[in-house]
C-alpha cells in the first residue's frame, strides 16, 4: 500500500480538479498506485492536495469517467484504482453507433481492414496455447449448433481470441470495441440458427488455414465471412425499418 502521507503534493491552479486528476493518473502510470489500491477519503485527499472537498469530488468524478477508478457510494465506500479504460472505449464506440454515426457499411469496412491485419499477426505470432483456445472455441460452438442452440457468444469470442493471438494489446482493445457495436446490432435484429451455423463453418475453415499458415486462404475466407455477415445484417435491419414504417403508417390511419 502506498504511503499516502507523502505521495500527493499540494495543487495550485485555476482548474485544480484537473490537476488533481492528472497527478493521480501519473501515480498510476508510474506504478506508485496500482489496481486494487484504495484512495484516502475526500477529506484526507483535500488536505494533502491543499484544495477543497468539492475539487476532490470533481477530480474523482473525472477519473471515474476516464476509467481509472471506481467509486463505491455509501458507508464504507470510497475510490479504488481499477482499470476500466477498455470498457470506456467500447462505450464511446457504442455511443457513436447509437447516435447513428456508424452505419453497417462502415462497421464492415472497419472490421474487415482491421481484422485482416489482426489475422496477419495471429498467423505469425499464435502459439500452441492460442491455437488450443481457438480450437476449443470452435468445438464448443459446433456442439451448440448440433443441439440447435445458437453459438453467438462463442462466435464473438473467436474474434477476440484471434486478436489476443496477434500478441498486440491495441488490437485486442480495438477488436473488442468493434465487436461491442456488432453485438448491439445483433441484439436488435437477432441472428437465427442458420446464420450461427454458417458463422461457425467459416470460423472452422479460417482456423484450419491459420494452423496451416495459409495466409491468403485465411484472408479470403475472412473477407467472404465479413461480407456475408454484412449482407445478412443489412437485410435484417432493412426488414426491421420496414416493419417500423408499416406500424407507423397503420398507427396514422387508425382512429
Amino acid at each position: 500500500m502506498p504511503d499516502f502521507e507523502h505521495i500527493f503534493r499540494p495543487i495550485r491552479g485555476r482548474r485544480s480538479f484537473e490537476e488533481v486528476a492528472v497527478s493521480i493518473k501519473e501515480l498510476v502510470f508510474d506504478g506508485v498506485l496500482q489496481v486494487g489500491d484504495r484512495l484516502p477519503s475526500e477529506i484526507q485527499l483535500a488536505k494533502q492536495f491543499n484544495v477543497g472537498r468539492q475539487t476532490i469530488r470533481e477530480a474523482l468524478r473525472l477519473l471515474e469517467l476516464s476509467g481509472f477508478i471506481t467509486i463505491q457510494r455509501g458507508g464504507g465506500g470510497g475510490a479504488t484504482i481499477k482499470n476500466t479504460i477498455l470498457s470506456r472505449i467500447s462505450d464511446l464506440f457504442l455511443d457513436a453507433f447509437r447516435m447513428g454515426m456508424v452505419p453497417i457499411e462502415e462497421l464492415t469496412q472497419a472490421r474487415l481492414e482491421i481484422e485482416k491485419v489482426v489475422l496477419h499477426y495471429a498467423i505469425q505470432n499464435a502459439d500452441g496455447e492460442d491455437l488450443r483456445l481457438l480450437q476449443e472455441n470452435v468445438d464448443r460452438a459446433r456442439k451448440k449448433i448440433k443441439k440447435n442452440i445458437r453459438a453467438t457468444e462463442e462466435n464473438f469470442e473467436f474474434h477476440t481470441l484471434l486478436a489476443r493471438a496477434s500478441k498486440n494489446r491495441i488490437f485486442v482493445i480495438v477488436v473488442e470495441s468493434i465487436m461491442a457495436i456488432h453485438g448491439n446490432y445483433i441484439s436488435r435484429v437477432g441472428f437465427d440458427l442458420e446464420v450461427s451455423r454458417n458463422v461457425v463453418t467459416f470460423h472452422e475453415a479460417i482456423l484450419k488455414a491459420i494452423k496451416r499458415k495459409q495466409r491468403k486462404r485465411a484472408v479470403d475466407l475472412f473477407t467472404e465471412h465479413m461480407l456475408d455477415v454484412r449482407d445478412r445484417l443489412q437485410s435484417l435491419v432493412e426488414q426491421e425499418n420496414s416493419e417500423r414504417r408499416f406500424s407507423g403508417d397503420r398507427a396514422g390511419i387508425l382512429p
